[in-house]
């Protein structure tokens, strides 16, 4: 076979069952491939929005995620994704095209060096100029992508090498100088943990994107049932213990509930689980947990004191360390539900003494209330993706997500125009599943085009657009901290987004005031195929409680009148 064929089929090995792009003139052979080969393929209208929608597929899935750019602006259409994925150590493999061998290094038609503009942004990347090495390197690629620490890969390959003909055979093991794919790491580390966790009278879970990305949120809720230790989470972190769980205490952090931060402030033991102690979390780096011992499990040794210094390790996948700690806490006959009992009381109580609030208006529509109403409407295995900005926020405030992947967002970038493409990924990967997208009237237009994508494959996402007038996060902080200022933030433009979407082939509703709430949703969730809600909001509402960047945890602005 020759190279593009060799492509496909070793996809097909991989069980890869659908992959996204857009073809051009260097992946014209592997595209005449995925014709010949009836191989699933979903034609976005722009690059970008293949990379996010194999994002999305990948984190809803837990499986590797595909697509395939051609060469030059092609490829480079792509790096925005593989940015996003990267941050947040999803698993990837993006295919593109390369110039001919003989045309690599000379600044031909539609170069571009993806090794040299990608290496910062992947886990590994490969430019394959010999069809010989093509199966080795696609086995390596799946392979690097979902061991360890999951991340995303390039493939670049030469034009001639997809034409080349070649003895096609698909590896059945990979063999990495230095790099295995199995951290099991040190079991004495976790024996250090639970000596801590003995030690402790204040401990707290405080869990990441690991968690989510390991799929042990049913292994940590074992060891909180058995200690009755609280927990809090990162954006990424939630879902995976329910929010309906009385010891959750919500997520942390800038916009994070004053439950959890003044938790973190107080607690004499913090176990991070799956977390990279992002500058979001964390505050003021010097003055984070002041009067705790920090235990960190991680399977990235590079994670361990790179932000904030800890007191224990536990290095290892969390398929391994996890069930150890587990089965080591169980075996102890301390009672540490009795022994943390106060303290679980005292922190559960913050939640009630300055829980996640709004001011309601019987005048307009309230952007929390809107989440709220959704939520109501909606199951615990509907999948929720954002794009970013002030309704990323009140998503993760409002909605109670009582399942792990279930909350898709681009937390450690902040993409803007990630969550269309990514509904439409993880819609194709979970199509059992309901998908709602919240979004705003700036990030909707980031790559609106994927409306017509959703409709030409009859992808059914619900895209929910909080329509306030403004870029809100921006406009939040100019009106905070630039003296209301608003400088280039403000969108009086003329796009009605139902017409757009009805363009596009997706029906189109639109709520105007609090009366038509309930009903227009109920229709619009109900109807067969993609739809648009375009959901008419006040412009002025912040996200709070807010903690101002440079501040501690518990220096918390709570409402407008502290403003």
């Amino acid at each position: 076979m020759n190279g593009a064929q060799a492509v496909i089929e070793s996809l097909k090995k991989e069980e890869v069952d659908v992959v996204f792009g857009y073809p051009g003139g260097a992946v014209l052979t592997l595209y005449d491939a995925v014709y010949k080969m009836g191989f699933r393929h979903i034609l976005t209208k722009h690059e970008q929005g293949a990379v996010h929608a194999a994002d999305g597929y990948a984190r809803a899935t837990g499986k590797v995620g595909v697509c395939i750019a051609t060469s030059g602006p092609g490829a480079t259409n792509l790096v925005t994704g593989i940015a996003t994925a990267n941050m947040d150590s999803i698993p990837l493999v993006c295919i593109t095209g390369q110039v001919g061998t003989s045309f690599i290094g000379k600044d031909s038609f539609q170069e571009a060096d993806m090794c040299g503009i990608t290496t910062p942004i992947t886990k590994h990347n490969y430019l394959v100029k010999n069809v010989e090495e093509l199966p080795r390197v696609m086995k390596e690629a799946f392979f690097i992508a979902r061991t360890g620490r999951p991340g995303p890969v390039v493939i670049d390959i030469a034009k001639d090498v997809f034409a080349a003909e070649f003895n096609y055979i698909y590896p059945t093991s990979v063999n990495l100088k230095g790099y295995k794919g199995e951290f099991n790491g040190n079991e004495a580390e976790i024996e250090v943990a639970v000596e801590a966790v003995k030690a402790a009278k204040r401990p707290l879970f405080f869990i990441g994107g690991g968690l989510t990305l390991a799929d042990m949120g049913a292994e940590l809720q074992k060891i909180i049932d058995q200690t009755g230790i609280p927990v809090t989470t990162t954006l990424m972190g939630l879902g995976c213990i329910p929010a309906s769980y009385d010891g959750n205490l919500g997520m942390a952090g800038m916009h994070g509930s004053y439950a959890s931060n003044m938790a973190i402030m107080e607690c004499d033991l913090l176990i991070g689980i799956g977390i990279r102690f992002d500058d979001r979390v964390t505050g003021v780096i010097a003055e984070f947990a002041p009067k705790a011992k920090i235990v960190q499990f991680d399977v990235d040794p590079a994670e361990i004191n790179k932000n904030i210094p800890v007191t224990y390790k536990v290095v290892g996948d969390l398929r391994w360390s996890l069930p150890i700690f587990s089965r080591k806490i169980k075996s102890l006959s301390d009672d540490f539900k009795g022994i943390f009992s106060a303290w679980r009381m005292y922190v559960i109580g913050l939640c009630s003494k300055v829980p996640f609030s709004y001011k309601q208006d019987t005048g307009c529509i309230m952007p929390q209330q809107l989440i709220e109403k959704v939520n109501e409407l909606t199951d615990d295995d509907t999948i929720v993706v954002t794009d970013v900005g002030q309704h990323q926020m009140w998503t993760a405030q409002f909605y109670k997500f009582g399942k792990a992947r279930k909350l898709l967002t681009s937390g450690g970038l902040g993409t803007m125009g990630y969550g269309l493409p990514a509904a439409l990924g993880a819609k194709l990967g979970r199509p059992q599943n309901t998908v709602v997208l919240f979004t705003g009237d700036g990030s909707i237009m980031m790559n609106c085009q994927e409306m017509a994508t959703a409709a030409d494959y009859d992808i059914d996402v619900k895209i929910i657009v909080l329509h306030n007038h403004v870029l809100g996060m921006v406009t939040q902080w100019q009106r905070m901290f630039y003296g209301k200022r608003y400088s280039q933030s403000r969108l009086n433009g003329k796009t009605d987004f139902v017409k757009l979407a009805e363009a596009m082939g997706v029906t189109g509703y639109r709520i105007n005031e609090l009366a038509e709430l309930e009903v227009i949703l109920k229709k619009a969730l109900s109807h067969k195929g993609p739809a648009l809600i375009d959901v008419l909001l006040p412009e002025v509402e912040d996200v709070l409680p807010m903690v101002p960047g440079g501040n501690r945890l518990d220096q918390m602005v709570l409402g407008r009148e502290i403003q």
